[in-house]
């Protein structure tokens, strides 16, 4: 099965976010041309000055066509690995692959290269597009990337192509999942010995945000507006952190900082929330910044498209999901999914496997989504 001769290859590199995805891009880009995809790399440095790469493969002309998304690089690994498996040794236990992004979401990537394999030497009628983002798990860095600087991607959007974000949903299509928006307030004090008077206690500002944000977190839960019973659960899970960093109790706080992330609903403002949480953080004189914004997905139920890959599938019925995807920076196609094999429960935990039944049934599946919008 070439999906997973695929996925163990892919899973070899380590690509933790905090690391240069560069090397498994390389063997992404390698393997399309081999496809006899057309190639748009796009590399940047990501906040931390390491240089990362996406990768966007085009076989076919026209408009229209698929458009499949996934991302290349992974969470950390350990210690979420027992002395069984090594995260990045991919090991084949009974039905399951294990390894470090097998499910979430070299697997995926692994089905849509052997699906393309097997119309490698068929011409398309309308395009086939499959992206591979970098940054997906720390902010949707590399897919803002190819939001901006892509001319591949404004091509799908011009020829209004149908989007395939290829994440775990084993299989069943997922029409919307929520967005994600986050932001910290820090709170600067200076540090002392506690018996001393020369200190400042950076927690004594921080406490009236805390409560502007408490007001805030019950109005997200009791609100009907900020609520959407497609979701479960229906609210935004607006989660308060807070943390000073001071090593020992008899030290003053030199610093508070409250980090408060939300995941906003199709129809919501969450810009409104924002503005909201500054205008607090500068009425108790705290500084306030934004970490990042990506808008929930959402795609009609009961649209056409939906209702093909629902077909394809051999479901009946599409479905919500609460987590995010690099889809949050790609609203402006007009018609895009979730569905991919695997299962979100293995994403990011222990001994993180795909069952080669998952493996099997997305090649076959992805394929039909190119015998359908391909050819």
């Amino acid at each position: 099965m070439d999906a997973l001769k695929y996925t163990k290859e892919l899973v070899a590199f380590e690509s933790t976010s905090c690391y240069s995805n560069l090397e498994v891009s390389d063997y992404v880009e390698s393997t399309l041309k081999e496809l006899g995809f057309d190639i748009e790399r796009l590399e940047f440095d990501d906040p931390n000055g390491i240089r990362k790469a996406n990768i966007i493969g085009r076989k076919g002309t026209g408009k229209g066509g698929l458009a499949y998304f996934a991302h290349t690089d992974v969470v950390p690994a350990d210690p979420w690995f027992t002395d069984e498996f090594t995260p990045f040794t991919p090991t084949l236990k009974g039905d399951k692959l294990y390894g470090r992004g097998s499910c979430d979401m070299k697997g995926s990537i692994a089905c849509m290269l052997s699906a393309a394999k097997q119309y490698a030497d068929r011409p398309l009628k309308q395009p086939l597009y499959i992206t591979c983002t970098a940054d997906e798990e720390v902010g949707y860095h590399g897919a803002r990337n190819v939001a901006e600087k892509s001319a591949m991607y404004q091509e799908m959007i011009e020829g209004e192509s149908h989007g395939i974000i290829g994440e775990p949903t084993r299989l069943e299509v997922v029409y919307a999942h929520k967005g994600t928006y986050g932001f910290q307030a820090i709170s600067h004090g200076r540090a002392a010995h506690s018996s001393l008077s020369t200190g400042i206690n950076a927690n004594l500002a921080m406490i009236p945000f805390l409560v502007e944000m408490k007001a805030l977190y019950e109005e997200c839960m009791s609100d009907p507006r900020w609520q959407n019973q497609e979701f479960d659960p229906p609210t935004n899970g607006w989660n308060i952190g807070i943390n000073d960093r001071t090593a020992a109790v008899n030290i003053t706080p030199p610093q508070s900082i409250c980090t408060v992330y939300f995941r906003p609903m199709p129809g919501q403002d969450p810009e409104e929330l924002v503005t909201r949480a500054r205008s607090a953080a500068e009425k108790c004189g705290v500084e306030f910044q934004f970490k990042c914004g990506g808008q929930p997905v959402y795609t009609d139920p009961h649209s056409p498209f939906v209702n093909e890959v629902l077909k394809i599938a051999g479901t009946e019925r599409a479905k919500t999901v609460s987590y995010g995807t690099d889809g949050s920076m790609f609203h402006e196609l007009k018609n895009i999914v979730v569905f991919g094999p695997g299962d979100i429960r293995q994403a990011h935990t222990h001994d993180e496997f795909i069952e080669l039944e998952q493996l099997e049934q997305g090649t076959h599946k992805f394929g039909e989504l190119i015998e359908h919008y391909c050819l």
